[in-house]
């Protein structure tokens, strides 16, 4: 079993940038593909980014494509999401997840087994 501990949350205005981490313990953190999922109030908790156990496959949602990168650093237990050009839309609960299924990267909330207990962004416009 794998522990997910996400930081690096906060209050941004609109066109910044924040960089969440997710720190992973327990077994071997090269073992999981990592995504991070954004659960906004009243809305169902939504892909943003995934990537395979040697960073070699790495997916993002439409609407964070160009504007987010997902890395991982496995000497760290560590994955990262890079946010750039901040929008309100952006506002939500990130979440990182650990998933130790092989094949191709899981964009689905139900498909990871592991969960962080969330960090808040929010974009002011």
């Amino acid at each position: 079993q794998v522990q997910l501990v996400e930081s690096g949350g906060g209050l941004v205005q609109a066109g910044g940038s924040l960089r969440l981490s997710c720190a992973a313990s327990g077994r071997t953190f090269d073992s999981y593909a990592m995504g991070w999922f954004r659960q906004a109030p009243g809305k169902e908790r939504q892909f943003v980014a995934a990537i395979s156990r040697s960073a070699g496959t790495i997916s993002y949602a439409n609407s964070v494509k160009g504007r987010f990168t997902i890395s991982r650093d496995n000497a760290k237990n560590t994955v990262y999401l890079q946010m750039t050009s901040l929008k309100p839309e952006d506002t939500a609960v990130y979440y990182c997840a650990g998933d130790p299924s092989f094949g191709q990267l899981r964009t689905t909330a139900l498909a990871y087994d592991y969960w962080g207990q969330g960090t808040q962004v929010t974009v002011a416009s």
